[in-house]
């Protein structure tokens, strides 16, 4: 067991990171840690933030939503230090991520998020990603922001049911289930 904390903490980021193949955000990570009680929210930012520092994990920011993914630097130095982490952390990281990994893929594998366009106009940005790999993105063109804001808060409810209908159409099948009349 190590004798400091901080890189204990930075350890178990990283073993987190490194035992799922999509990003993890913010509160997803602060959640783990608070519910087991293994430190505070700021000696996890503090944590993060070094992390960060020396390049061992990379940052994205959609929305409001800070997402977190391990650098190949980070899985090496995982690698080499990984016996550090108790076996009983270990297990307490192992089992957090098995009863939630679908609920933590899927709040990260929907991304919507918009900017403002040259043309004066803004474009929402909506994704669906399994893994790292997208499995359908989607920008539209809207004239305001309000607009805009509206559409990627509507995003989440209804990104299944328009990737959905997307690839019926795209595949030919009519919406009763049945093949179109094309030969």
């Amino acid at each position: 067991m190590l004798s400091e904390p901080m890189t204990l903490y930075k350890l178990m980021n990283l073993y987190m990171l490194k035992q799922v193949n999509f990003p993890l955000t913010n509160a997803q990570l602060s959640n783990f840690f608070l519910e087991h009680d293994y430190t505070t929210y700021f000696t996890l930012q503090q944590a993060l933030n070094e992390l960060l520092d020396a390049g061992l994990i990379r940052m994205e920011t959609i929305r409001n939503s800070t997402r977190y993914e391990i650098t190949q630097e980070g899985m090496d130095t995982l690698d080499f230090f990984v016996d550090k982490i108790s076996p009983a952390i270990i297990q307490d990281m192992d089992e957090y991520l098995k009863e939630n990994k679908i609920r933590l893929r899927n709040e990260v594998g929907v991304i919507a998020d918009f900017y403002k366009s040259t043309n004066k106009d803004y474009v929402v940005h909506c994704e669906v990603r399994e893994g790292k790999a997208p499995l359908i993105r989607l920008d539209l063109s809207v004239p305001d922001k309000d607009q805009a804001e509206y559409m990627c808060s509507n995003w989440r409810e209804k990104s299944q049911e328009i990737y959905s209908f997307a690839m019926k159409s795209l595949m030919g099948v009519k919406s009763n289930g049945g093949k179109s009349n094309e030969t």
